[in-house]
């Protein structure tokens, strides 16, 4: 797998081998890895400075590293132009990626990472929690792509690291917006298999499910409801040419 040297030589990192063979780098950070959270107040320098190492190492791929403040949303940042360095910008839940040698990531400790790819090399990096699930933010950026000429056929859609259903119980109310059934107790509900038929809904044929869940591989991975403050990252890189 195509990796940041930087990260060290024990990463984590599940291949995603459908990204792999468009030319397209993709990958989650592990515990081994360290802490990626850059939540207010509790950002530390040794967060910060982990960000501006992964952005160096990506460098070969991607010259430009983006992020931003995540707030459960469905807005949908559009990148056109090549980026420099390490960017943070503000209430946004989804990156799509045109530009040349640049790479998105979305921070996750539960959450869905959803990685979007095109055979030309436009991607788009998507945090899906349970609001994003019900607000079907993953099918508005497979929209997008068809409005840019990429039809959802012609995706790979990758659903990385994040809590399994089996894990994951959420109260009526919340169960009710992410499925429209009615209940009057708490229920499991699998986020990742939801986004699965929302794409594959979409006209998406290629999606792809990580075998890890944040909680049962707590060892591995930060979890919230295990209690972790951390956060790992995902992080996409564009395969458009330069």
């Amino acid at each position: 797998m195509n990796q940041p040297a930087g990260l060290g030589a024990s990463p984590t990192l599940e291949p995603v081998a459908e990204l792999e063979s468009i030319g397209v780098t993709a990958f989650t950070t592990t515990r081994a890895h360290g802490d990626f959270s850059l939540a207010v107040p509790d950002t530390t320098e040794a967060n910060s400075r982990r960000w501006t190492e992964l952005q160096r190492s990506l460098a070969p791929t991607a010259a430009g590293l983006i992020s931003a403040l995540q707030v459960h949303g469905v807005r949908i940042a559009e990148h056109l132009q090549p980026l420099a360095g390490w960017t943070r910008i503000e209430g946004v839940d989804a990156h799509v990626v045109r530009a040349p040698a640049s790479a998105a990531a979305v921070t996750v400790a539960d959450c869905v990472p959803a990685f979007v790819a095109h055979p030309s090399g436009s991607v788009a990096m998507v945090h899906a929690g349970w609001r994003g699930t019900a607000a079907r933010i993953l099918e508005q950026v497979v929209a997008r792509f068809a409005e840019l000429g990429l039809p959802g056929g012609e995706l790979h859609v990758h659903l990385g690291p994040a809590i399994c259903g089996r894990c994951y119980e959420v109260g009526p109310d919340v169960y009710e917006q992410l499925t429209g059934w009615q209940t009057t107790r708490n229920r499991h509900v699998d986020l990742r298999a939801l986004l699965a038929e929302q794409a594959k809904a979409a006209g998406v044929r290629r999606v792809s499910v990580s075998v890890y869940c944040t909680r049962c591989d707590n060892d591995r991975f930060y979890s919230h409801r295990a209690g972790d403050a951390g956060r790992q990252i995902s992080v996409i890189a564009s395969g458009v040419p330069t």
